[in-house]
């Protein structure tokens, strides 16, 4: 795509950018939110309602002319409005009254306007709250009896117990958990891990995004974190945060990402359970895994440790050499008791970046019949774009970054056929 001038063109959001409304924080507010997008930008924003209708609104932004230009044209769309009209403000929407912006630039909007939703959100809560209190919920408040933690098996040491009771305090705070499966490397898995977190966080949803790919950590590349290195807290290790979304990765414990880990399967399953038990994830609506491929030791003990899961994304390429592996996949699913939520089909034909055509380079429809055979959902197929490959290079998520490309939109579609009803909702805005 030629390079524009956004000095040149784009009047009414040069306006804005030059000249940005309601900028700068508000002394009084019940309701604020702050998020920092895939692309390293960060917005945050204050209102002040009354009576569910926003009375004042202001924002600042650490991003370029396009992301002030955003931030400012979602205040004015906003002001004025009841809590439920702005939060239905979409990315189309601030395009639209900003009469375009540089295609490189387009996802500013969706991040004004999801911080927009964020700030709302944060005022509906605040008055479901009055005292702003809540107390956490632990093993020795809880009164389920039917709790895998309730009780000490036999045979199970005092120690074993404890250590148990510690890993399920962590997992009753997380609402859903999703673990994406590839029955072999290399075909794409974590680049559906990694949109699928971003799409949720970017619709507010607090999320979890674990790396346990210990042989190939490729989620702090694809998300621009390579030289983020991890803090102690008071409970355990602090994840990497990235507006609402916080990430875990042995990337981020090797000194030199050229090397290689060498472990046999205890040290493996070890560091897999100090990933779950000694991080401090918080409460969190979804934690996405990303599993290593096949269906040897750490998938199972994935399995085994992660109770329970709402399911399973299993990821293949279309031609049969990789697609005889998702029928491994699902048998393995099976027998750990784990739901199938559906295959993805990967490098589902080449999108060409200039005229758009889908040329099928591998043979398509492995996926297809396999999920079909299999009695699975078939979730959708992700063309080859050349986009997706660059926004993985350059650490920033393809449907984010890229949000208003066909390819997103297909991925945006597999997306929430994947998330629970309560989230669905929020993806579509």
């Amino acid at each position: 795509m030629e390079e524009v001038d956004f000095n040149k063109f784009y009047l009414t959001a040069r306006r804005h950018a030059k000249d940005p409304h309601n900028l700068g924080p508000l002394e009084k507010f019940n309701g604020h939110a702050r998020i920092t997008g895939p692309c390293g930008d960060t917005m945050e924003f204050w209102l002040q309602a009354h009576a569910g209708r926003i009375e004042k609104i202001s924002f600042i932004t650490d991003g370029c002319d396009p992301s002030l230009a955003c931030g400012s044209m979602t205040t004015c769309l906003a002001e004025g409005k009841t809590l439920e009209e702005a939060k239905n403000i979409t990315q189309k929407d601030v395009l639209a009254a900003l009469e375009g912006l540089p295609e490189d630039h387009e996802h500013c909007a969706l991040l004004a306007a999801n911080t927009l939703n964020a700030a709302c959100n944060d005022y509906l809560t605040q008055q479901k709250k009055p005292g702003g209190t809540d107390t956490q919920k632990t093993c020795e408040t809880c009164a389920d009896s039917s709790c895998s933690a309730s009780k000490q098996r036999k045979g199970e040491t005092p120690e074993e117990f404890a250590d148990r009771r510690r890993l399920q305090t962590k997992l009753c705070r997380i609402r859903h958990k999703i673990i994406v499966l590839s029955g072999k490397g290399g075909v794409g898995k974590s680049t559906v891990a990694v949109n699928l977190a971003t799409a949720l966080m970017l619709a507010d949803q607090r999320v979890g995004l674990l790396d346990v790919d210990i042989h190939g950590p490729s989620i702090p590349t694809m998300l621009g974190l390579e030289n983020e290195t991890l803090r102690s807290g008071t409970e355990g290790m602090l994840p990497v945060e990235m507006g609402n979304m916080k990430v875990m990765s042995l990337g981020f414990l090797l000194q030199n990402p050229d090397d290689a880990v060498i472990w046999r399967g205890p040290m493996k399953m070890g560091v897999i359970k100090q990933f779950l038990t000694d991080v401090e994830w918080g409460d969190l609506d979804y934690l996405i895994v990303d599993a290593p491929p096949g269906t040897g030791d750490e998938p199972l003990s994935l399995c085994q440790l992660i109770q329970p899961l709402d399911g399973a994304v299993i990821v293949t390429t279309p031609q049969k050499v990789a697609a005889v592996d998702v029928r491994k996949s699902i048998s393995f699913c099976r027998q750990v008791s784990v739901p199938v939520l559906g295959v993805v089909e990967n490098m589902s034909g080449f999108v060409c970046p200039h005229c758009g055509e889908i040329t099928q380079i591998l043979p398509s429809g492995g996926g297809r019949k396999i999920a079909a055979d299999m009695k699975v959902p078939f979730l959708g197929a992700i063309p080859m774009d050349p986009a997706i490959a660059k926004a993985g290079d350059s650490g920033r998520a393809f449907i984010h970054q890229y949000a208003t490309s066909p390819s997103a939109k297909i991925m945006q579609d597999i997306l929430e056929q994947i998330t629970v009803p309560d989230s669905k909702n929020k993806l579509n805005s």
